[in-house]
């Protein structure tokens, strides 16, 4: 019996034998431990100006120490091999994958783009932003996401923003100063328009969960097509909960009949640090020993589910020297990014662990 592609795009023949089933039982890709390695960054945060924002591209930023792009995930009892571009475009030949989330969301999106391209300039992938309605509409400072496809293989992957997962509805769709319906127990209509297009989904929330971002986006949560008057979900920690638990049931019941055979991942919280300034590596040790996830809230909506958490948070606490931090040229005195990662750099890792257990 062979048992790979139960985890894998790839034809029967090159499956290994059944053998390999305790690999898999054993494996925790979000357990091991952070080692030095040559041969990284994967890719170069000069040359990926094609698919890298500026704002996250650190080696254009005045830090002098990049020691942390020299660093790979190594799970334990895992069988990993290092992530190679035209290798992964064949296996994802005819697909396309989605990240639909938050700007961490972004970043693993443009992570991708960096690692499936090597870096380089390509002229064989082609904007198709259009054919998902990703076009920026007037008035906008920029579209609601963005879709590129590899020619070469027809791989197609996307990144859609939206930051609660809930959907989001405007009370005057004329008028962009107005409210914003936020249904919580609905998934985002783009989702739901387009999930039939999705071999790979990639989703994301968690930072925009307080107050001030409700308040700032003028978000006024309904549930049930009406205004939320349940004093209990006004906490937001069980709006959050109520929200992703819904979206993880409505897609888990998509699944069985879905026409691509997709595979759904919740990627859980990626952390935010408060060192600014801080370049050196793994002061918080650099291993992982506990089994269960340190997102509590999206391990337990995925479980029972199909959908698979791509548990990506306690290793990711360990790299507080990667963020931004207080080196961007846009920093102010009072203001340091310690939530949003330099690319190359820990996106990445989140991005060989995707590949390896699509």
């Amino acid at each position: 019996m062979y048992v790979c592609c139960l985890f894998s795009f790839l034809p029967l023949s090159h499956c290994s034998p059944s053998s390999s089933l305790l690999h898999f039982a054993d494996c925790n890709y979000a357990k091991g431990r952070w080692i030095a390695d040559s041969k990284r960054p994967l890719y170069s945060g000069f040359q990926c100006k094609q698919w890298l924002s500026g704002m996250w591209a650190c080696r254009t930023f005045p830090r002098k120490d990049f020691s942390f792009e020299g660093y790979r995930w190594q799970p334990e009892h895992c069988k990993t091999t290092e992530f190679e571009e035209s290798e992964f475009l064949k296996r994802m030949q005819d697909k396309t994958i989605a990240f639909i989330g938050d700007s961490l969301g972004r970043q693993q999106f443009q992570s991708l783009m960096c690692m499936a391209s090597g870096g380089e300039w390509r002229m064989d992938v082609a904007d198709v932003g259009y054919e998902f309605g990703l076009v920026k509409a007037p008035g906008a400072i920029r579209p609601d996401g963005w879709a590129y496809r590899f020619t070469n293989t027809n791989t197609t992957i996307l990144y859609y923003w939206s930051a609660s997962l809930a959907d989001l509805v405007p009370v005057n769709a004329t008028n962009r100063q107005t409210d914003v319906r936020m249904h919580l127990d609905h998934p985002p209509a783009f989702m739901r328009r387009y999930l039939h297009r999705f071999d790979v989904l990639v989703l994301n929330t968690g930072h925009h969960w307080n107050r001030g971002k409700l308040k700032a986006n003028r978000w006024v949560m309904y549930i049930n097509g009406e205004p939320l008057e349940d004093k209990g979900l006004v906490d937001l920690h069980a709006a959050k909960n109520l929200t992703v638990r819904s979206v993880a049931r409505w897609l888990d019941q998509q699944l069985p009949s879905h026409p691509r055979n997709l595979k759904v991942f919740f990627r859980t919280i990626s952390p935010r640090h408060y060192r600014d300034g801080n370049t050196t590596p793994m002061t918080r040790g650099s291993k992982v020993s506990k089994d269960e996830s340190s997102d509590v809230v999206i391990a337990s909506a995925v479980e029972g589910t199909r959908i698979k958490l791509l548990d990506v948070t306690a290793l990711s606490e360990l790299r507080d020297e990667a963020h931004i931090s207080n080196y961007s040229a846009k920093t102010t005195n009072n203001v340091s990014d310690c939530l949003h990662w330099c690319l190359p750099g820990v996106p990445d890792t989140w991005n060989e662990l995707l590949a390896a257990q699509i």
